[in-house]
């Protein structure tokens, strides 16, 4: 049985591991065994005796729990096994907070712990009352603009004919007359005065992260939040391709809208309001969206690929959000970003957990130094492409001369770069080989670089 999530080995007893202990008790349980090494060999107990009568007192005097402890022999080799089951109250050592996630044991402190006792207490932190928020701090402008939206989905019919504390209460954003927290990022007129990191900060960057050119801050409510990101994104930091239909220009985006509307949803509904705001770094290449709040623990970054349950952070807030027509409630936002950016052809967006958040990149297209060295490529193709991409074509005999190749070297890393997709050959159709008398002559050998 290899350590995992739930299992830890131990060669020896150490009161220490009391906070072990703990940390499985605050997440799923597990198991801990004492006498075997890091590769799950036994190495024996000699004082095991003693350890079967002060194991159990310790966990009980220290975190007022009970575990099985239970003895077992291998060989002549004896080993301890303490079964830690999960409680559904907080378990604290000494006054502090532990919590097993995947294979480590964390110290819970500051938002984390706050998140992990409201767990615990089955509420979350936009499900809380807020005391000194009225009906006067809620904005009818976000209300109408929720109106409309259900209205368009059709999954609130009624909200067009509610009053607004009315509609408050069937989103169960009311307890008894008192507003919850989600009530006022949802509609209220001045978010921050009541959540000071409830607004977006965006940032463009030059050569590198130190390399700050300029920067906005974004504020606003739920509903409001991730439009006026979007319209100063377009209008300040993107430069719109433009494109004619007759005599008509029309401008696009240099990312796909959709997608990065629905980064901008999820980092909303999905993150922290206690530390940090969104972050949308914005590079000549790339955009980032960084939220603060962790996964949870039973979702993967892989897991966010493909369809997945929704384990929303803030419940109540998604569920208003959904029934506005903002977001899906079916764990598909970030696959529809996936399959937005495959359908127009560029690479697949990279999330990760980083910094205590979560971050969602999205590339302008595949020809980026860093898109292309992780395919794999040479030097030359990489230089070969950062430097014609712009041409929309490459030529053998400059590739050649380029790089100081033979035809079969070049043939070779071309007839590559269209394997894999990057380039396409125009012209001429010759058979491809690794023979010079094979290759294409400079009139028909010339590929097209395929920008999505």
């Amino acid at each position: 049985m290899p350590e995992s999530q739930n299992i830890e080995w131990k060669v020896s007893w150490r009161d220490e591991y009391l906070k072990w202990i703990c940390g499985f008790a605050n997440a799923k349980g597990g198991r801990i065994y004492i006498g075997k090494d890091d590769d799950g060999h036994v190495t024996g107990l000699s004082d095991y005796k003693k350890l079967m009568e002060d194991i159990p007192n310790k966990v009980l005097n220290h975190l007022g729990i009970l575990c099985d402890v239970n003895l077992h022999q291998e060989s002549d080799r004896h080993f301890i096994e303490i079964v830690v089951h999960p409680y559904d109250v907080p378990i604290s050592y000494h006054g502090k907070y532990h919590f097993r996630s995947g294979s480590t044991k964390q110290e819970l402190n500051g938002a984390a712990l706050n998140e992990f006792l409201l767990r615990k207490a089955g509420k979350t932190w936009d499900d809380v009352v807020e005391p000194s928020a009225t009906l006067q701090d809620i904005g009818e402008e976000g209300i109408e603009a929720f109106k409309r939206g259900a209205s368009n989905s059709r999954r609130l019919p009624s909200a067009a004919d509610d009053s607004t504390q009315e509609l408050l209460r069937n989103l169960r954003l009311l307890k008894g007359d008192d507003l919850k927290r989600a009530a006022l990022l949802l509609f209220g007129k001045d978010v921050r005065a009541f959540f000071p990191t409830a607004y977006v900060k965006i940032g463009r960057f030059g050569s590198s992260d130190a390399d700050l050119l300029f920067q906005d801050l974004v504020e606003g409510n739920a509903f409001q939040l991730a439009d006026l990101t979007l319209e100063l994104l377009q209008k300040k930091y993107f430069t719109a391709p433009v494109s004619y239909q007759g005599l008509h220009r029309i401008e696009g985006s240099e990312y796909p809208f959709e997608a990065l509307r629905e980064i901008m949803l999820n980092a909303i509904v999905h993150r922290t309001y206690t530390t940090a705001p969104i972050q949308v770094s914005v590079y000549s290449d790339r955009l980032t969206v960084w939220n603060e709040g962790s996964l949870p623990d039973n979702l993967s970054v892989e897991d966010l690929k493909r369809k997945h349950p929704s384990l929303p952070r803030n419940p109540v807030l998604a569920d208003a959000c959904f029934k506005g027509g903002l977001i899906e409630a079916w764990g598909r936002g970030t696959v529809k970003i996936m399959e937005e950016c495959q359908r127009l052809g560029l690479p697949e967006p990279e999330i990760t957990a980083i910094g205590g958040g979560v971050s969602v990149t999205l590339f302008k297209d595949i020809y980026s130094e860093e898109q292309l060295k992780g395919l794999g490529l040479n030097e030359r193709q990489v230089e070969a492409l950062l430097l014609w991409k712009h041409d929309g074509r490459i030529q053998n005999s400059k590739y050649k001369e380029k790089f100081g190749i033979t035809d079969r070297t070049a043939l070779r890393d071309l007839t590559e770069l269209v394997e894999k997709g990057l380039l396409s050959k125009e012209g001429e159709k010759k058979r491809l080989s690794t023979s010079t008398k094979a290759g294409m002559s400079d009139k028909s050998h010339r590929c097209r670089i395929n920008v999505g």
